[in-house]
Parts: structure tokens; sequence; C-alpha cells
């Protein structure tokens, strides 16, 4: 079955930097476009970042454009999730996703657009 597993969380600094990483089995995974969410205590998901299978396509929430960075290696099967200059407010489980359909071209933001979930990863951003 698939299976994403979410690691490289954990506690920085307001400012600082992490970097995500995704490891996927269970299906092809170059034939699949992946993507993150992040869910805060007491609030909704919320979609961050996608890409293509190919990773040729990338797309952001307008809050993290130009600060995060996704991206994929198809030989290794994992998706990495760059984010600089960190905020507090950011502070919340960030969730490795992928789609049911391979070659999907939605959107990509919507949580019901992704079938398969990691179990997330803790990332805390103190001020």
């Amino acid at each position: 079955q698939v299976q994403l597993v979410e690691s490289g969380g954990g506690l920085v600094q307001a400012g600082d930097s992490l970097r995500l990483s995704c490891a996927a089995s269970g299906r092809t995974f170059s034939s699949y476009s992946m993507g993150w969410f992040r869910q805060a205590p007491g609030k909704e998901r919320h979609f961050v970042a996608a890409i293509s299978w190919t990773g040729g396509s990338t797309y952001y929430t307008d809050s993290v454009k130009g600060r995060f960075t996704i991206s994929r290696d198809n030989t290794k099967n994992t998706v990495y999730l760059q984010m600089n200059s960190l905020k507090p407010e950011e502070s919340a489980i960030y969730y490795c996703v992928s789609p049911r359909t391979p070659y999907y071209i939605g959107p990509q933001r919507r949580v019901d657009e992704y079938t398969y979930w990691g179990q997330g990863t803790q990332v805390t951003v103190s001020s």
C-alpha cells in the first residue's frame, strides 16, 4: 500500500530554516504529484505547496512564496520542503500528501484532492 513518511521537523527560532522530507513507497513515485499541508492546533488543514510528477511545476500558498521551496528526487522517491525565514505562526504539524490519480493536474490546493497522507511531522517556531 502507499506509505508517506515525513521527517525533519523540530523546534527552531523565528527566522531559522528547516528542511522536511517525505519518503514515499508502494507505487511509482514519479507518476504522482506530491504536496504539503499544515495544521495548527485547533485549526483546519491548509495547503502549503505542491509539485507535479516531473517536478516541472510547483504551487505555493501566497504566504510562503519566496521563503519555501518544494522539490522532489524521483530517484529517491522523496519530496522535500525547504522552509526559510520561519515564523512563529507557522508552527504546525506538516503533512505530506499525494493524490490517488497519476498525472493529476487539478488545482492541487484542496484537502479533498489528496487520498494519501503521512502521519505528519511537528514544526515549532519559537519567537
